[in-house]
Formats: structure tokens, C-alpha cells, sequence
């Protein structure tokens, strides 16, 4: 087969879809595999190194004239000239929140793959976590960053120091993206209290915290109540190929302390803020509602290309070699979790998810597999 890794063009988006390590993976396994030219420089990787491989570097058009392409991110419209018939887009998508590229991908009849949907018998979604690791990794030291003055913060040390009280860290959601964010934050000294709907989730982190962390059941008046007080608040829930549900109203944003901070993680799935209303930018990650800081940006492993490019790399590319090494009907009827994983199929929406959340019609993808 042959693959395409275009660069990414997303703002600040430095990661690539593929190192040159997996790469020669693939070349070894008898496929011939197109580099866009500078795809892997935002993570230090020169087009010499994927030559060294055997990969051929080309442009843009080369990129995406492949039988399956390897993504990070979803297309941007500039993009969208590149889709058609039968093509294979294999990254992430989160099409739930993003209608316009769902529309395009339908109307070329592109076979999408999305990492974000590629799910597990025991529910864990492998391609996603990660990207959640490192998300949610980044939270606090991002957040811990905005609570500073010259940053427009109210000036907060979350570890503070003896005789001062410590910063208020709250965190909602307990899966892979929040557990990460509780961990840097508790390792920075603050107090770091940690909500889900699920009890024996919260269990489990209270043993794996060794009941040095709050945990609480997430629901509207405990949400509330804890962040009225909070310095720094971490959005981190996730329903699998859902929207994200909107949990903190303006009302709760309004009533927590002036200057304070909120890290989204969730932004790309539609943010579980009322008051998250707009995706922002490495160039310009914060915007003020109701005197909070609001940092949602969409890409935010992006920042830390070298280490995503790799953890990303070793999570995916062992379902790229199955979707290279046969048709994509054959190997997405041979993995179960691929299988959960297709978005969309020859025009048609195959994601229950996503369509109930477009309000797009639905196509079971078994009644074409």
C-alpha cells in the first residue's frame, strides 16, 4: 500500500502522524510510504532521517494522493480538495464537534478511521490515552503558569509555602486525562480534590493516592460547591465519540474567584464549559469570561511535539500496519476495535455517536461489513 504523512497545518500542531521508526516499520513490511516535506521538523526530525528509512519526501499533493493517509489532527478546509472515493484517513477526528469536516468527508465518500473512536473489549480507548496522558500532564503545569501575575493570573503558588495556604486544584473527571492532571498537580504541592459520576473509580484513585487526594461524586451541587474556592479547575470528562457534556454553567464560572483558571482538555469534543465557547490557539491560548481564565486549546499535546509524536506513534502503529496489510473491509472485520473505530464509510455516517450529535442520518456500518 501506499501511505501518506502529510505536515500538519494546524496551528502550532508540531507533532507528525510517524517518526522515522515506524516508518521503517512499515517499509519493511513491503509498503511505500510519502513524506510531505518538513512534516516531522516541529518534532525535530529532518526529511534525511525519513530518507535514511526509506520513505520518499514530496509535497503536499504527494502526501494525500496515498491510499491511506496518517494523520494527527482532522483536516482543516484547506485540506478538503484533498479527499475522495476510497481513500483512507486514519487520525484523530472528533467529528461530534466538528460538522463542517464531517460533511466533507461524507461527500467525498473518504473511509475514516478515527483514533479517538478505536475502542477496546474492556472500553479503553488505546490511541486516545496517550494523547490524554500527556493532556492532562500538561493541565497543571499550564494552569500553574496562568495563576501567575504576569501571566494575569491572581498571583497563587499552588504549592505555597510554609504558613500560606496552598492552591485549590479541582479536578472533574477521573479517566486517563484527569488522573494525569490530579498526579502533576498533587506532585506540585497543592490540595487537588477529583470528581466523577463513577464510585468505584473514585475508590480506586483514592487507593492509588493513598487518600491524599479529595475525591468526591460529580454531580451539579458538588461541582458547585467546590469551585467556588477553586484556583485552578481541570475539565477532563469524555464520553466516546459524544460531544462533551456541559457540566460547569456561566453561573459556577461566575461564582469562583476572581483571576482563577480553567484548563479545558475536553475543548476538542465541545469543552464541558458553558462559558467555553471558543477553541483557542497556541498563539493565543486564554481569553477572560466572567473574570476566569479560559485556556482551551484544541491541540495541546502539540506543544510537546517530541514526546506526543512518539507516545502517539507507539499507540498507532500497530492498527496502521492491519489497515495497510489487506482492503480496509478485511481488516476492519478482523479488529474489532477498527471496526469500533470507523466514522465514516462509502458517504455514510457508521458512528451512532456522532450522528445522534450532528443530527446526521446514521448507517449501521454492519450492514455493509
Amino acid at each position: 500500500m501506499r501511505i501518506g504523512i502529510p505536515k500538519e497545518i494546524k496551528n502550532n500542531e508540531n507533532r507528525v502522524a510517524l517518526p522515522p521508526a515506524g516508518v521503517c516499520e512499515l517499509i519493511q513490511a513491503g509498503h511505500q510510504v510519502v513524506v510531505e516535506t518538513n512534516a516531522g521538523t516541529g518534532s525535530a526530525i529532518s526529511d534525511e532521517e525519513y530518507q535514511h528509512v526509506g520513505a520518499t519526501i514530496g509535497t503536499q499533493s504527494d502526501a494525500w494522493a496515498a491510499d491511506m493517509v496518517l494523520k494527527v489532527k482532522e483536516p482543516l478546509p484547506e485540506e478538503y480538495p484533498f479527499f475522495r472515493e476510497n481513500l483512507i484517513l486514519f487520525t484523530y477526528l472528533h467529528l461530534a464537534a466538528n460538522k463542517p469536516v464531517t460533511e466533507a468527508l461524507l461527500k467525498a465518500k473518504v473511509n475514516t478511521v478515527a483514533y479517538e473512536s478505536v475502542q477496546l473489549d474492556d472500553r479503553s480507548l488505546p490511541l486516545l490515552a496517550p494523547m490524554s496522558e500527556i493532556a492532562g500532564r500538561m493541565a497543571a503545569q499550564i494552569g500553574a503558569e496562568f495563576l501567575e501575575s504576569p501571566q494575569g493570573g491572581k498571583g497563587i503558588l499552588l504549592a505555597g509555602v510554609p504558613g500560606v495556604r496552598k492552591g485549590n486544584v479541582v479536578v472533574i473527571g477521573g479517566g486517563v486525562a484527569g488522573t494525569n492532571a490530579a498526579r502533576i498537580a498533587h506532585g506540585l504541592g497543592a490540595n487537588v480534590t477529583i470528581l466523577d459520576v463513577n464510585v468505584n473509580r473514585l475508590k480506586e484513585l483514592d487507593a492509588q493516592f493513598n487518600g491524599q487526594i479529595q475525591t468526591l461524586l460529580s454531580n451539579t451541587f458538588n461541582i458547585h460547591q467546590q469551585l467556588r474556592t477553586a484556583d485552578l479547575v481541570v475539565g477532563a470528562v469524555l464520553l466516546p465519540g459524544h460531544k462533551a457534556p456541559t457540566l460547569v454553567t456561566r453561573e459556577m464560572v461566575r461564582d469562583m474567584p476572581d483571576r482563577s483558571v480553567i484548563v479545558d482538555i475536553a475543548i476538542d469534543q465541545g469543552g464541558i464549559f458553558e462559558t467555553g465557547t471558543k477553541t483557542t490557539t497556541h498563539d493565543a491560548p486564554t481569553y477572560i469570561e466572567e473574570n476566569v481564565i479560559h485556556y482551551a486549546v484544541a491541540n495541546m499535546p502539540g506543544a510537546v511535539a517530541q514526546t506526543a509524536t512518539h507516545a502517539l506513534s507507539n499507540a498507532t502503529l500497530p492498527f496502521a500496519k492491519k489497515l495497510a496489510s489487506t482492503s480496509f473491509e478485511q481488516a476492519i472485520k478482523s479488529d474489532i476495535a477498527l471496526f469500533r473505530g470507523v466514522n465514516t464509510y462509502q458517504g455514510r455516517l457508521v458512528h451512532e455517536a456522532v450522528a445522534n450529535d450532528l443530527d446526521l442520518p446514521y448507517t449501521s456500518l454492519n450492514s455493509f461489513i
